[in-house]
């Protein structure tokens, strides 16, 4: 069954417009991790290129088409995780970075540190010759208009939040039966300045095991950090769930306890893998056995081969 590489676009709801888009988002960006780990590269490499690729398309919340704070500016986060050595790397609030998932890697590979935030981070950009992008270039027509509208009396960026497809995930496992995660998000609508979410925590917005697994959740940020989701789903795994099993006892648990909605995709060291969510929709896709994998609305679940290129 090996290799295998799960990625999310977000959960929330999904407009039909941009429903067969928010498809071609994820199933483009399977593929590309898929080719990698056919091609004998690691699950790091895979999800940092797969999430790279999310970052790149605008209708997602990360990267490029990421949501504006409250002052009308971008501020990402970003983690990866290694499940071979449970090495991590993260940054927070970043901004004028065009890939953060890129940057996060770095934090990872050469530093002794897990996060780096805010100018900190710009500077060992800078250290690490990452491109300064300007902002503009990451701001969607379509960011500017929630971000007005959620500047008016009565709006409530919190409920919102899910009305666009938002944080983007993948997981993997290659080969070798190494697993990794890496996110990568925007952020929350009209969040305040310096707000850090729950991509990049460790264990919330993302966890990686060779014992266990690898979990990329999405959904509503708080709510994830209170339950510490992706660790949780690991939990359960251990308790010897399934990993579907597992991604849903850790969204009930989430849903119950905190009010939270959102979505994981998981995998194991053995090949399996789960794309579950408690939102309206989630747009995710999986690859192996060169198969690709993919769907939008709950119990929706579409299989084609990896070569057909509709």
């Amino acid at each position: 069954m090996l290799p295998v590489v799960v990625v999310h676009g977000g959960a929330g709801v999904i407009s039909q417009e941009h429903k067969e888009e928010a498809k071609m988002g994820v199933c483009t960006a399977v593929r590309a991790g898929y080719a990698i780990l056919r091609g004998g590269g690691s699950s790091m490499d895979a999800v940092v290129e797969a999430v790279t690729l999310m970052e790149d398309y605008p209708l997602f919340n990360a990267g490029r088409g990421s949501v504006l704070n409250i002052a009308g500016d971008v501020e990402m986060d970003a983690i990866v995780m290694d499940g071979k050595t449970l090495e991590s790397g993260a940054v927070s609030c970043v901004r004028n970075i065009a890939n953060p998932v890129q940057l996060a890697r770095l934090v990872m590979d050469k530093t002794s540190h897990l996060c780096l935030a805010g100018d900190g981070a710009s500077r060992f950009a800078r250290s690490m010759c990452v491109p300064e992008v300007p902002q503009e270039s990451l701001i969607t027509e379509f960011a500017r208009m929630r971000w007005q509208k959620n500047l008016l009396p009565g709006a409530d960026p919190v409920e919102s939040q899910l009305g666009k497809t938002g944080t983007v995930g993948a997981v993997a496992v290659d080969n070798e039966g190494n697993v990794a995660c890496a996110t990568s998000t925007g952020g929350m609508i009209n969040k305040m300045e310096g707000r850090v979410g729950d991509v990049s925590c460790i264990g919330c917005g993302g966890y990686a095991d060779n014992n266990i697994g690898a979990v990329s959740p999405t959904g509503q940020g708080e709510t994830i950090m209170k339950v510490c989701l992706s660790r949780l789903i690991l939990f359960h795994m251990e308790q010897g769930q399934s990993v579907e099993a597992a991604s849903d006892s850790g969204l009930a648990y989430m849903k119950s306890r905190v009010k939270g909605f959102g979505g994981v995709v998981t995998v194991d060291p053995r090949g399996g893998w789960a794309a579950r969510f408690t939102t309206n929709q989630m747009s995710w896709a999986a690859a192996l056995d060169d198969t690709l994998h993919y769907g939008l609305q709950a119990g929706e679940h579409f299989t084609q081969s990896i070569s057909d290129p509709n």
